[in-house]
């Protein structure tokens, strides 16, 4: 019951947060401003839209993520990556991406302290388009991104890890090449092997996220991001162990025809942890978190 009462509260809170965030991306949009048309691809931080690609595109992307902030101590927990994107065929978008990770964790109670920088792990994202939002009233997309990696993303301890992260998405424009809004189903499964006891574990973690972007002007648009994501431990969603409530503004600029660069922060601002008290779980998520993303098409 109190699980209940706990996500009907966060439920609560983001309806509040969607409305907000309609209202605000309404009210600043300028009457007479020029604007260009939206594409989706690369709009949101946290987000995926639906957008893929014209065929034969190649591009390269980076991003810069940013985890901060455990209920003791102090947490920093930080990744780059850098991807190579092509389009093969029409409506599907291929993606290798490297990364590299650095911890510095110290005090934060029930994790070793680390502080170090290492290469991170592969991974590969495929993106299917279902339904076009340039000849429908919205637009469908599933993707699926399979990953290895060498830290346990929580703790920063060298592990073996696998795993697959699955999307739905859908999009539209709320005002035609004015104000687009996103909504995602998330669902990430991973299995690890410490390499320092040889135990092996699986966790998953399942959630929404919403998005809504304003074109203030042409080529830059602003708004926001809410995601409530559940962890569980077992890879079939089996036992509960917490959930958070996270939101907060993006900035997307098209920086020429070809580069463009995204800017987004996120806080917790609701959520419970099983094996803690407080109205925020910061066992298995962060108190914020940040992410800049850029690319460039060839």
């Amino acid at each position: 019951m109190a699980e209940l009462r706990a996500s009907k509260r966060l439920v609560a809170v983001a309806k509040r947060a969607a409305k907000s965030c309609l209202m605000l991306a309404l009210a600043i949009i300028p009457t007479g401003a020029r604007t260009a048309q939206i594409d989706t691809e690369h709009l949101f931080g946290f987000t995926i839209g639906t957008d893929v690609g014209n065929v034969g595109e190649r591009e390269i992307e980076g991003t810069v993520n940013g985890r901060f902030a455990k209920r003791t101590g102090s947490y920093n927990a930080t990744s780059g990556t850098l991807s190579a994107e092509f389009v093969p065929i029409a409506n599907l978008r291929t993606e290798i991406t490297g990364a590299v990770v650095a911890y510095d964790i110290a005090g934060v109670s029930g994790l070793t302290d680390q502080r170090y920088i290492a290469f991170g792990g592969l991974s590969a994202d495929i993106r299917y388009r279902l339904i076009d939002r340039a000849t429908a009233p919205f637009g469908l997309a599933v993707g699926a991104e399979p990953h290895w990696g060498r830290a346990d993303d929580v703790t920063g301890e060298p592990v073996s890890q696998y795993g697959v992260d699955f999307v739905a998405a859908a999009d539209w424009e709320v005002l035609s090449d004015r104000v687009v809004a996103a909504f995602n189903l998330l669902y990430q499964s991973e299995t690890m092997r410490s390499k320092m006891t040889g135990t092996w574990f699986q966790e998953s973690t399942a959630g929404i996220a919403v998005g809504l972007m304003a074109q203030v002007r042409s080529g830059v648009l602003v708004g926001g991001e809410a995601r409530y994501l559940r962890k569980y431990e077992g890879l079939g969603l089996d036992t509960f162990a917490g959930q958070g409530f996270f939101m907060g503004p993006t900035v997307y600029v098209k920086l020429s025809e070809r580069a463009w660069v995204v800017a987004a922060w996120s806080a917790q601002v609701a959520g419970q942890a099983t094996t803690s008290t407080g109205m925020l779980d910061l066992v298995n998520f962060e108190r914020r978190q940040a992410r800049i993303l850029f690319g460039v098409n060839f």
